[in-house]
This record gives structure tokens, sequence and C-alpha cells, in this order.
């Protein structure tokens, strides 16, 4: 255990009015794989959230939502594309390739952003039977890299991907930082940009556990059910995730926790700005900062503090803050990094 850690947003604990959502749910009997009232409801309000139009439904798992809402669209001779930091490509153990048999078609991207123009090479080979062929166009808001896609370079995403008979997937693990970064609705950065599949992560920003998954393609969500199924990610005792969703929506408490982190990480760049032997190395828009650091107090931080080596040849370093992240946590670990200087 970490008294402050700056390693992942997934490290914080559960926000107290998702504990109390819970405790309210555990009463009772219901009925079981979210056939229970309370789910339909929660369900209901999500699609209201993205605008309508769309179906919701849960599951565990980040990483079980992309894997899910990606095997919905593609058949073992399709194609991924998707930028070479995304986390389907770096962090989920070839998940995708997995369950779907279909291929990812890596990107390099300087700053975890995909453009019409990088993509559009990488297209020519669908006219080709040797060749996988390009089906979803895969992005991550915010994404891995701590940048934003605008709402302008999301609409010409997914129109670039219908344009070519594509779709567009947004993996939505920090989609709360994205919308208060953007001080926009997450209909805005959905539905009205022309986004087909998009999922609303909620352990990295307050929940226990549990994604929501959202289609934009009712003609094809009929199958997703099967695919939650087959990926061990239909949830017996749904009403949990359900209550967790229910607190989440209630004032707006996903934008007021991804507020506070994106302040804090905020907070953090402004203080280690005036330090001038650190290099903040990307923009510094939602929770998340990319930093380099001199290599000799590396290792004498992290014995207090958690965070993840990014890229080690620089010595850059991933710092992450969460919705419980404080300013005396700031200026602890700006004060001990100083003082190893």
């Amino acid at each position: 255990m970490y008294p402050i850690s700056f390693g992942s947003d997934n490290h914080s604990g559960v926000h107290p009015k998702i504990w109390d959502a819970m405790r309210k749910a555990d009463a009772g009997y219901c009925p079981a794989y979210g056939d229970d009232p309370l789910t339909q409801k929660v369900l209901k309000q999500l699609e209201w959230l993205f605008g309508g139009g769309c179906e919701a439904s849960f599951v565990l798992t980040g990483t079980g939502a992309n894997v899910i809402a990606l095997q919905n669209y593609v058949r073992s001779y399709h194609a991924v594309f998707c930028a070479n930091t995304a986390h389907i490509n770096v962090d989920e153990c070839g998940a995708v390739q997995k369950f779907t048999q279909a291929r990812l078609k890596v990107i390099d991207s300087p700053d975890g952003k995909l453009t019409p123009e990088l993509i559009y090479p990488n297209l020519l080979n669908n006219r080709d039977q040797h060749h996988s062929q390009g089906r979803v166009v895969s992005i991550t808001q915010s994404t891995e890299y701590g940048t934003l896609y605008s709402l302008a370079e999301l609409k010409a995403l997914a129109d670039f991907s219908h344009e070519h008979g594509m779709y567009l997937h947004l993996d939505g693990a920090r989609l709360a930082n994205a919308a208060a970064a953007l001080n926009c609705s997450i209909k805005e950065m959905t539905k009205d940009v022309g986004a087909d599949t998009v999922s609303l992560g909620g352990a990295k920003n307050g929940l226990l556990f549990g994604e929501a998954m959202l289609s934009f393609t009712p003609e094809l969500t009929s199958d997703l059910r099967f695919y939650r199924k087959q990926a061990s990610q239909l949830f017996s005792k749904m009403r949990y995730i359900a209550a967790q969703f229910e607190a989440y929506l209630e004032g707006e408490l996903w934008r007021v926790n991804a507020l506070h982190a994106n302040q804090m990480a905020a907070l953090l760049a402004s203080k280690l700005k005036e330090v001038p032997q650190v290099r903040i190395t990307q923009p510094v828009t939602v929770n998340s900062l990319y930093v380099v650091l001199p290599r000799e107090i590396t290792p004498a931080l992290q014995e207090k503090y958690h965070f993840y080596m990014w890229n080690e040849a620089q010595n850059e370093v991933r710092l992450m803050c969460s919705f419980n992240t404080t300013e005396d946590h700031i200026r602890e670990f700006v004060a001990d990094l100083k003082a190893r200087l």
C-alpha cells in the first residue's frame, strides 16, 4: 500500500456515494443477469445521457467492453485500426485478437491520436483479397497519452470511417475526463459526432467495478448479448453495477469526479513547470501527465510514491491524478522531488 499514488486512477478507492448506492441495492431479492427493475431503469438513463437512438449494456471490465464492441463489427478477415499506444494494442494481452480473430493494424502516432491522413494509406490494401480488410477505426478519448480529440476531430474521423465503409469505436475508459476537459455533454462527444459504439468507464473514476457500453447501430446490437456471455462479461448480480451507475449519473457525479482529477493534474503540472530539471512532454488536458524526470532521483521518489515508467530510454514517467487526489498530495510530492535535486 502507498499512502499516495500517481500510478493510475485505478489505484484510487471507491467514492462514498458509490458505496452507499451498493448498500442500498443490497436488500431483498431480484432477478439476475440484468432483468431487475433497477438495471432496466439505469440502462434507460444511460441511453438518454448519450442522446437516445442507442442501446446500453453493462460489462465487468474495460477490456471486456472493447472486445465485445469490436467483435460485434468484425469477422476474422477484418482489420481494426488503432494508435500504437492504444490500450487494445498495448495492455489487453491480445484479447481483441483472441476473441475476434481479426487483425489490429497499428499506426504510429506521436500524441496517441489518429487522423484520416494517418489511416488512409492503410486502406489501400482493402482492394486486395490477400490483405486484412479495414473495418473499424478504434480510438481512445482521452488517449493513453492524455491528449484529447476535439469534437471536430471526432466528427472528421467518424465521417471518414463511414465514407470508407467502416465504423468508429471510442474506448471511453476516461470518457468522463474528456467531457469535463472539453466542457461538453456526453451526447455532443458521441452521438452528435457520429460514433458507432462507445464505452463509459467507471472504475477509473470512483466506481468499484463495471463499465457501460453504448451501441448506435441497432441493426447489429442484438448480437451483443451473446458476445457478452461468451466473453464472461455477463455479471449475474447486475443490480450492483446498475446501482453504482445510478449514483454515478445522479448530479453528474461522473463529471464532478473527473473535473477534480483534471484540476489536480493541472495543478501538478503548474508546480512541475517551476522545476527546471523537469520536462512535461505532452499537453496536460485531462488527469494525466507525462514527465521526464532526472534519472538519478526517480528510484527514490518511487519508494514513496507509486508511478509508472512510460519510456525508460528517456526516463519519461506517467503521473495520474484521481477523484481523491488532494492538493496536499501534490504539494508533498513536489516538495520531495525538489528535495532530491
